[in-house]
């Protein structure tokens, strides 16, 4: 966490990799400029995937992305595989997406620590 004059909290800047906290932190802080995308394939999304998480999977990503995202946008990654979330980040990166962070450990890491989960048509777990 960061603070202006010293007293005001504010979240830490975008990195290129983040921990689940620091996404949570941007979250808890209501800062709307951002958006988070799940590259897992649509019938992973829809058993389970962080709270207000937009499925784009890998395959898709770019054409979907660059129809509904501007290129200054913050956006953070994730996918069950760090290996998956790096190829997605390295597509973007090269369709000129420059604020991009690759969100360690995926939903497995949300989860772990107990953050937030929705389901569609199933319970979430």
């Amino acid at each position: 966490m960061n603070y202006i004059f010293g007293i005001i909290p504010v979240p830490s800047p975008l990195r290129s990799h983040s921990l689940v906290y620091d996404l949570k932190t941007r979250l808890d802080w209501g800062e709307p400029g951002l958006t988070i995308i799940d590259v897992r394939d649509r019938a992973a999304f829809n058993r389970s995937h962080i709270s207000g998480a937009i499925s784009m999977p890998l395959p898709e990503l770019v054409e979907r992305a660059h129809k509904s995202l501007p290129l200054n946008r913050d956006i953070y990654l994730y996918s069950d595989i760090d290996e998956e979330t790096a190829e997605a980040a390295n597509q973007l990166r090269r369709a000129g997406y420059r604020n991009i962070s690759e969100v360690r450990g995926g939903l497995a890491a949300w989860k772990a620590v107990g953050f937030p989960v929705e389901a569609i048509g199933f319970a979430a777990t």
